[in-house]
């Protein structure tokens, strides 16, 4: 049976919702680029150092494979933006892999693929934050001992800015991606008509980490290799799993911007292996491969520092494509039971804030872990989305079996050859990088896909409790008793039983009397207050030899329920709330205790009534 189907309301249910909350906060095709395309963007960062970072072990000849490596990558990389293409057209609803696999390969292997991608997108976070702080620090090394600081602060930053929406984070990003891309092409532009580096200052006084013994260039190097510089095609899935974030038509624009990623990264991947091998570049420990290029393409001037700060800019801000996808994501399986319904809450802005804060709060966590390390965290990266990938290509494959529409066959046959491409893409990263800390993955994955069914189980059980999807029995009228806690004759007192009153057929009000000499003076005052009021409801005293107040209206209840049944109990619970947040710690929380006895005691009903203070009060 199908349990608690219906997607959440808005956090704000009785608010009318503005006319303009559609096109205006959904993202065109250059706002889904700024937004969901940082992540694969700012990968050249990092991704062609992965592969010469491998090969440097074969030594110099070694270096000579960074060319044929990054043309397979890029060729993968052409198959994964066709192949994704055709997933926003066939889900326009999103989810990517997940939405893919629900559909045609089952609940279980869905759940496999919605943990690949939750994983991944986290650790993209951390590990884009990290790599921006390492551009940094590579320009700057006095700031090496403050990286964990910086990175934090950073991830808050972000997190602020996609609490406005994903197109205010879309329109804050355009410029860094605009200047990260035109300084990149400029780099290799001008490197490719340079016959020699025109400063080598960058990597001067740095140790080689080239080999010098070794020049054996074997198979399972260069599949080590691929599956490093593999990273740099993480986050091509990102717009197939947010296409509701784009304006209509979404489909269109979506896959707009799935091309443009394509062709920007290829050509970026491919001019970058090319300027490695055209200047005989090493990799030396302390100064990224990148920062070395722009020093040998542009000088050591204003133009390298221009390139290392787009660079830090870019992979700082790169996170954001998570902040776009794995919250859209998180909707969909709060939508399916498979996460608290709270991930489907939209906020005013049209923001997924509690996917937006658990994103953040988690990242947070891998950076105080990894200490604002890069490579403690690059080995754990990429498997999941490459799980993701395979999963995805696998289900279209099926979806045009089924479907067989215009161009069948051709489509199948593309996502036939992505499935084997990211599947074996996939054995060679896990297996190459398992020693390194991918065993991790390996066992988190399994311990999201259990965590996702446990949370299903409870909405299971909780719709078999409420009925859902059968019809109730017709509404019937009870006896209501309604009791209302007192300490003192107040305002609130006579607020609280004006409500009560009103609710139900009986009221009683009760105080609770303490051993205590001073106590029961108060309480001997109270009843003659009372007595005088004369409200016309009666003054019930619970006595408790201990300091309670809770326990006794709670055994209280509990003893209304034997010897009154059929009577349906409410304990209203009278609470003033001041005007001002900061006054509010002022109070003595006696309400919530009391609510927390009784909802753990009892069945009865517990209305929590709010008197608001104003300012003047």
């Amino acid at each position: 049976m199908s349990v608690l189907t219906t997607e959440p309301a808005a956090e704000n249910p009785t608010a009318e919702e503005p006319p303009d909350t559609g096109a205006r906060h959904k993202l065109t095709a250059v706002t889904g680029l700024a937004a969901l395309s940082l992540d694969a963007m700012a990968s050249v960062a990092y991704g062609p150092e992965a592969i010469v970072l491998v090969l440097a072990a074969a030594g110099a000849h070694g270096l000579g494979f960074t060319l044929p490596v990054t043309f397979a990558i890029a060729a993968l990389l052409a198959v994964l933006v066709a192949s994704y293409r055709q997933v926003i057209a066939a889900f326009p609803d999103g989810g990517g892999s997940y939405a893919v696999a629900k559909a045609h390969l089952g609940r279980r292997t869905s759940l496999v693929a919605a943990a690949s991608l939750v994983l991944d997108y986290v650790l993209n976070v951390a590990v884009a934050v990290t790599a921006g702080v390492a551009a940094l620090t590579s320009a700057f090394p006095e700031l090496h001992g403050e990286r964990l600081w910086i990175c934090l602060a950073v991830l808050v930053l972000i997190t602020a800015v996609n609490l406005r929406g994903i197109v205010d984070s879309a329109k804050a990003f355009i410029v860094p991606t605009v200047v990260f891309i035109a300084s990149i092409l400029v780099l290799i532009g001008v490197g490719l008509f340079r016959d020699a580096p025109v400063s080598v200052e960058a990597a001067a006084g740095h140790a080689s980490v080239l080999a010098d013994n070794a020049t054996t260039v074997g198979a399972l190097l260069l599949l080590k290799a691929f599956a490093s510089g593999c990273s740099a095609l993480t986050g091509v899935e990102a717009i197939a799993n947010a296409v509701p974030s784009f304006r209509s038509p979404a489909t269109r624009r979506a896959q707009r911007a799935e091309v443009a990623l394509g062709a920007v990264l290829g050509v970026m991947l491919i001019g970058l292996a090319v300027l490695i091998s055209r200047f005989g570049l090493q990799p030396v420990e302390g100064v990224t491969v990148l920062a070395q290029l722009a020093d040998a393409s542009l000088g050591h001037g204003l133009g390298f520092y221009v390139v290392q700060f787009a660079t830090m800019v870019l992979l700082a801000l790169s996170a954001n494509t998570s902040f776009g996808g794995l919250p859209v994501l998180l909707k969909l399986l709060a939508r399916d039971n498979f996460l608290p319904h709270v991930f489907g809450l939209k906020a005013d802005r049209q923001v997924h804030r509690h996917g937006v804060l658990a994103l953040a709060a988690v990242s947070a966590a891998l950076l105080l872990f990894s200490g604002g390390d890069t490579n403690t965290l690059v080995p754990l990266f990429a498997i999941g989305v490459f799980l993701g990938f395979t999963i995805a290509q696998t289900g279209m494959v099926l979806h045009w079996l089924q479907e067989r529409g215009p161009r069948w066959a051709g489509k199948t046959a593309l996502n036939g050859l992505g499935a084997l491409l990211t599947g074996v893409s996939a054995i060679v990263v896990t297996a190459t990088k398992f020693h390194d800390g991918a065993w991790l993955i390996v066992v988190a994955l399994p311990l999201l896909v259990a965590a996702f069914e446990a949370v299903h189980r409870a909405y299971g059980r909780i719709g078999v409790r409420l009925g859902i999807g059968r019809i109730p029995e017709p509404p019937h009228r009870d006896r209501s008793l309604v009791i209302v806690p007192v300490s003192s004759l107040t305002r609130l007192t006579s607020e609280a039983l004006t409500a009560a009153v009103s609710l139900g057929d009986e009221v009683r009000a009760v105080t609770v009397v303490h051993s205590d000499p001073e106590d029961r003076a108060q309480t001997e005052a109270l009843a003659r207050d009372w007595a005088l009021w004369n409200p016309g409801v009666e003054l019930v005293r619970l006595p408790s030899e201990r300091r309670s107040v809770g326990r006794p209206v709670a055994a209280y209840v509990q003893k209304l329920a034997q010897t009154e049944p059929g009577t349906r109990v409410t304990v209203l619970i009278p609470e003033a709330e001041p005007a001002r947040l900061w006054q509010r710690i002022l109070q003595n929380q006696r309400g919530a205790v009391v609510a927390h006895a009784v909802r753990r005691d009892t069945d009865a009903v517990i209305c929590r009534l709010r008197f608001r203070l104003s300012a003047a009060d």
